[in-house]
Protein backbone atom coordinates (compact mmCIF):
# COMPACT_ATOMS: atom_id res chain seq x y z
CA UNK A 1 0.00 0.00 0.00
CA UNK A 2 1.10 3.61 -1.01
CA UNK A 3 2.32 5.28 2.36
CA UNK A 4 -0.14 4.41 5.66
CA UNK A 5 -3.23 5.96 4.53
CA UNK A 6 -6.95 4.82 5.24
CA UNK A 7 -9.21 3.52 3.23
CA UNK A 8 -12.81 4.72 4.60
CA UNK A 9 -15.81 2.63 3.36
CA UNK A 10 -19.45 3.40 3.40
CA UNK A 11 -21.72 0.25 3.68
CA UNK A 12 -25.31 1.22 2.31
CA UNK A 13 -27.73 -1.15 3.47
CA UNK A 14 -31.64 -1.20 3.76
CA UNK A 15 -32.32 -3.42 6.40
CA UNK A 16 -31.49 -5.87 9.12
CA UNK A 17 -27.83 -5.84 7.94
CA UNK A 18 -26.26 -9.13 8.87
CA UNK A 19 -24.35 -8.67 5.64
CA UNK A 20 -23.14 -5.27 7.24
CA UNK A 21 -22.55 -6.94 10.44
CA UNK A 22 -20.04 -9.56 9.30
CA UNK A 23 -17.91 -6.75 7.16
CA UNK A 24 -17.81 -4.67 10.63
CA UNK A 25 -16.74 -7.46 12.13
CA UNK A 26 -14.13 -8.57 10.20
CA UNK A 27 -12.50 -5.27 9.38
CA UNK A 28 -12.85 -4.20 12.90
CA UNK A 29 -9.26 -3.99 13.84
CA UNK A 30 -7.47 -4.15 9.88
CA UNK A 31 -4.44 -2.11 9.38
CA UNK A 32 -5.97 0.31 6.84
CA UNK A 33 -9.19 -0.28 5.98
CA UNK A 34 -12.10 1.67 8.29
CA UNK A 35 -15.83 1.52 8.18
CA UNK A 36 -16.59 4.37 8.70
CA UNK A 37 -20.16 5.57 7.79
CA UNK A 38 -23.48 3.47 7.60
CA UNK A 39 -26.10 4.77 4.86
CA UNK A 40 -29.71 3.77 5.23
CA UNK A 41 -32.99 4.46 3.40
CA UNK A 42 -35.28 2.98 5.63
CA UNK A 43 -35.25 4.93 10.10
CA UNK A 44 -36.61 1.01 11.44
CA UNK A 45 -34.08 -0.49 10.15
CA UNK A 46 -32.35 -3.13 12.60
CA UNK A 47 -28.66 -2.06 10.70
CA UNK A 48 -29.00 1.43 12.63
CA UNK A 49 -28.75 -0.84 15.73
CA UNK A 50 -25.47 -2.39 14.30
CA UNK A 51 -24.17 0.81 13.49
CA UNK A 52 -24.77 2.09 16.89
CA UNK A 53 -23.79 -0.56 18.93
CA UNK A 54 -20.33 -0.38 16.72
CA UNK A 55 -19.82 3.47 17.45
CA UNK A 56 -20.10 4.46 12.99
CA UNK A 57 -21.82 7.19 12.16
CA UNK A 58 -25.20 6.95 10.59
CA UNK A 59 -26.45 8.92 7.08
CA UNK A 60 -30.26 8.47 6.64
CA UNK A 61 -31.32 9.52 3.47
CA UNK A 62 -34.69 10.39 0.75
CA UNK A 63 -35.53 9.20 -2.18
CA UNK A 64 -35.17 12.25 -4.06
CA UNK A 65 -32.31 13.94 -3.01
CA UNK A 66 -30.23 10.47 -3.49
CA UNK A 67 -31.47 10.38 -6.99
CA UNK A 68 -30.45 14.26 -7.44
CA UNK A 69 -27.13 13.77 -5.76
CA UNK A 70 -26.40 11.32 -4.20
CA UNK A 71 -25.56 12.24 -1.53
CA UNK A 72 -22.30 13.30 -1.93
CA UNK A 73 -21.13 16.18 0.03
CA UNK A 74 -22.14 14.23 2.59
CA UNK A 75 -19.93 11.10 1.99
CA UNK A 76 -16.99 13.43 1.18
CA UNK A 77 -17.46 15.02 4.43
CA UNK A 78 -16.72 11.05 5.80
CA UNK A 79 -13.46 10.86 3.32
CA UNK A 80 -15.08 7.96 1.76
CA UNK A 81 -13.59 6.12 -0.80
CA UNK A 82 -15.25 2.85 -1.13
CA UNK A 83 -19.01 2.15 -0.88
CA UNK A 84 -20.11 -1.47 -0.17
CA UNK A 85 -23.45 -2.53 -0.71
CA UNK A 86 -24.83 -4.67 1.64
CA UNK A 87 -28.70 -5.33 0.48
CA UNK A 88 -29.38 -1.55 -0.28
CA UNK A 89 -32.69 -1.95 -2.35
CA UNK A 90 -32.09 1.36 -4.16
CA UNK A 91 -30.45 1.97 -7.70
CA UNK A 92 -27.35 3.75 -7.18
CA UNK A 93 -27.36 7.37 -8.96
CA UNK A 94 -25.52 7.81 -11.72
CA UNK A 95 -23.82 10.62 -10.06
CA UNK A 96 -22.26 8.38 -7.35
CA UNK A 97 -21.04 5.51 -10.29
CA UNK A 98 -19.43 8.47 -11.67
CA UNK A 99 -17.34 10.14 -8.47
CA UNK A 100 -16.36 6.32 -7.40
CA UNK A 101 -15.92 4.46 -10.63
CA UNK A 102 -14.76 0.71 -9.67
CA UNK A 103 -15.07 1.82 -5.98
CA UNK A 104 -18.63 0.21 -5.38
CA UNK A 105 -19.40 -3.29 -4.80
CA UNK A 106 -22.12 -5.79 -4.81
CA UNK A 107 -24.04 -8.49 -3.65
CA UNK A 108 -26.71 -10.57 -5.64
CA UNK A 109 -28.19 -14.00 -4.13
CA UNK A 110 -28.11 -15.72 -7.19
CA UNK A 111 -25.28 -16.63 -9.80
CA UNK A 112 -25.60 -13.61 -12.46
CA UNK A 113 -26.28 -12.94 -15.10
CA UNK A 114 -29.38 -15.27 -14.30
CA UNK A 115 -32.27 -13.80 -11.91
CA UNK A 116 -30.66 -10.39 -11.73
CA UNK A 117 -32.42 -6.90 -12.65
CA UNK A 118 -35.09 -4.60 -11.47
CA UNK A 119 -37.03 -6.28 -8.73
CA UNK A 120 -34.83 -9.27 -8.43
CA UNK A 121 -33.88 -9.08 -4.77
CA UNK A 122 -33.99 -11.50 -1.37
CA UNK A 123 -36.82 -13.93 -1.79
CA UNK A 124 -37.95 -13.02 -4.93
CA UNK A 125 -34.73 -14.69 -6.38
CA UNK A 126 -35.05 -18.03 -4.66
CA UNK A 127 -38.48 -17.88 -5.20
CA UNK A 128 -37.45 -17.82 -8.96
CA UNK A 129 -34.68 -20.23 -8.70
CA UNK A 130 -36.80 -22.88 -6.88
CA UNK A 131 -39.80 -22.86 -9.24
CA UNK A 132 -37.82 -22.97 -11.52
CA UNK A 133 -35.90 -25.98 -10.23
CA UNK A 134 -32.39 -25.08 -11.07
CA UNK A 135 -30.07 -27.73 -9.26
CA UNK A 136 -27.86 -24.86 -8.38
CA UNK A 137 -27.77 -21.27 -7.05
CA UNK A 138 -24.87 -18.97 -5.34
CA UNK A 139 -23.70 -15.39 -4.62
CA UNK A 140 -22.10 -12.94 -7.25
CA UNK A 141 -20.05 -9.94 -5.87
CA UNK A 142 -19.55 -7.57 -8.85
CA UNK A 143 -18.86 -4.00 -9.13
CA UNK A 144 -21.70 -1.61 -9.70
CA UNK A 145 -22.84 0.30 -12.73
CA UNK A 146 -25.54 2.35 -13.80
CA UNK A 147 -27.33 -0.99 -15.00
CA UNK A 148 -28.62 -3.37 -12.10
CA UNK A 149 -26.89 -6.50 -11.28
CA UNK A 150 -24.72 -5.85 -14.32
CA UNK A 151 -20.69 -4.98 -13.48
CA UNK A 152 -17.81 -6.52 -14.19
CA UNK A 153 -17.95 -10.09 -11.64
CA UNK A 154 -15.54 -9.89 -8.19
CA UNK A 155 -16.56 -13.45 -7.20
CA UNK A 156 -19.50 -16.27 -7.64
CA UNK A 157 -19.93 -19.35 -5.32
CA UNK A 158 -22.49 -22.00 -5.75
CA UNK A 159 -24.47 -24.24 -3.34
CA UNK A 160 -26.23 -27.39 -4.33
CA UNK A 161 -30.41 -27.24 -4.56
CA UNK A 162 -31.65 -30.20 -2.58
CA UNK A 163 -34.91 -31.98 -4.11
CA UNK A 164 -37.32 -30.80 -1.52
CA UNK A 165 -35.91 -26.94 -1.28
CA UNK A 166 -37.69 -24.21 -0.37
CA UNK A 167 -37.40 -20.56 -1.17
CA UNK A 168 -36.71 -20.27 2.80
CA UNK A 169 -34.25 -23.09 3.00
CA UNK A 170 -32.45 -21.61 -0.10
CA UNK A 171 -32.31 -18.28 1.34
CA UNK A 172 -30.27 -19.55 4.71
CA UNK A 173 -27.82 -21.76 2.28
CA UNK A 174 -27.28 -18.13 0.55
CA UNK A 175 -26.88 -16.15 3.45
CA UNK A 176 -23.88 -18.74 4.84
CA UNK A 177 -21.87 -18.10 1.28
CA UNK A 178 -22.93 -14.23 1.71
CA UNK A 179 -21.51 -14.34 5.25
CA UNK A 180 -18.21 -16.30 4.33
CA UNK A 181 -17.58 -14.47 1.06
CA UNK A 182 -17.93 -10.55 0.68
CA UNK A 183 -15.69 -9.33 3.74
CA UNK A 184 -12.71 -11.92 1.74
CA UNK A 185 -13.79 -10.67 -1.40
CA UNK A 186 -13.89 -6.58 -0.64
CA UNK A 187 -10.69 -7.61 1.30
CA UNK A 188 -8.94 -8.44 -2.11
CA UNK A 189 -10.82 -5.83 -3.94
CA UNK A 190 -9.19 -3.20 -1.27
CA UNK A 191 -6.02 -4.45 -1.49
CA UNK A 192 -5.45 -4.10 -5.08
CA UNK A 193 -7.19 -0.86 -4.54
CA UNK A 194 -5.18 0.58 -1.95
CA UNK A 195 -1.92 0.36 -5.00
CA UNK A 196 -3.92 3.27 -6.68
CA UNK A 197 -3.65 6.63 -5.95
CA UNK A 198 -7.07 6.97 -4.97
CA UNK A 199 -6.75 6.67 -0.94
CA UNK A 200 -7.20 10.15 0.88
Amino acid sequence: MKGSKTINVAIFASGKGSNAKKIIEYFANHSFVKISLIVCNNSRAVVLEIASENGIPVLLIEKNQFKENGYLASLQKHKINFIVLAGFLWKIPVVLIDKYPGSIVNIHPALLPDYGGKGMYGMAVHNAVVSNKEKFSGITIHFVDEKYDHGKIILQEKVAIAGDETPESLAEKIHVLEHKWYPRAIEKVLNEYANTERVV
